[in-house]
């Protein structure tokens, strides 16, 4: 993560109002409040009994703010909460607060066990003097909905049989996971040569990525996010003639690898 002004505190970031560059993320001219921590962080396992998860932000005791808020968002960057989440220094503990009136704000928001895993984020918000509202921290943690890790399924290879030396050509895959396509790490292929040789790039890479960003003229992908992996490669016009093997597998979160699909390409 690219950070501005920061103080690392239980590992989440913190951003405070000084005269420093805050790279547009806060105005400092205005208010005059720090903040000391910010929460959850690290991981979170849904919990059937209480889903509740309890959001924080801490300011110092001199800091002066309005209404503080914050929005949650999941792995696949969709916002949880229907509108701004208020936290509170009410010392109800029903809001998650310990005690009235100590510059430490809080709430509870319910995870469910449908949200994809994966990295979520929580950007936290308060009103300054002027009434403007002023995007102030970021917490991450990373979700799990608790439900059993099933390995990825790749199908629906569409690569042509043969190709020329010089020509370029898109190709792509179909993947599913029952823990939802925010489970997935990776989709790559590894090449061989008519010699039975892996393809290692200069960066010392084999197993080559594949997306589903509906890039279209990047890497051939048509629609983002719809489960099917596309990239485009070119062999160059002096590339061994022959058979060449290719391999493709998806790998999870968990580090559970998806069956694979050979399939042979004859270079002409």
């Amino acid at each position: 993560m690219k950070k501005a002004v920061i103080i690392i505190f239980l590992s989440s970031l913190i951003f405070i109002s000084c005269e420093k560059d805050y790279s547009g993320i806060v105005d400092p001219s205005i208010n005059e409040y720090q903040v000391i921590s910010v929460s959850p962080s690290g991981n979170v396992l849904f919990n059937a009994i209480d889903s509740l998860i309890t959001i924080k932000i801490n300011f110092t005791q001199s800091s002066l703010v309005g209404e503080v808020s914050c929005d949650i968002y999941s792995s696949d960057n969709n916002r949880l909460n229907s509108s701004r989440i208020i936290l509170y220094d009410n010392g109800n503990p029903d809001f998650g607060d310990d005690s009235l009136n100590d510059n430490k704000y809080a709430n509870k928001f319910p995870l469910s066990s449908t949200y994809p895993i994966g990295n979520y984020s929580i950007r936290y918000y308060t009103t300054i003097i002027t009434g403007d509202l002023k995007y102030i921290a970021l917490s991450n943690f990373v979700y799990d909905n608790g439900q059993d890790n099933v390995a990825p399924v790749i199908s629906n290879l569409l690569m042509p049989q043969s190709v020329n030396a010089g020509q370029t050509i898109t190709f792509s895959v179909g993947v599913i996971d029952e823990n939802g396509l925010n489970d997935l790490v990776s989709v790559f292929y590894e090449a061989y040569n008519p010699d039975g040789i892996k393809i290692v790039n200069s960066q010392g890479i084999s197993q080559f990525p594949m997306f589903d960003d509906g890039n279209t003229q990047g890497n051939g992908d048509l629609v983002a996010n719809d489960g099917t992996y596309t990239v485009t490669l070119t062999f160059p016009s002096d590339v061994k003639k022959g058979t060449w093997r290719f391999e493709f597998q998806a790998r999870d979160r968990g580090g559970l690898l998806s069956n694979k699909i050979v399939h042979n390409i004859l270079v002409q």
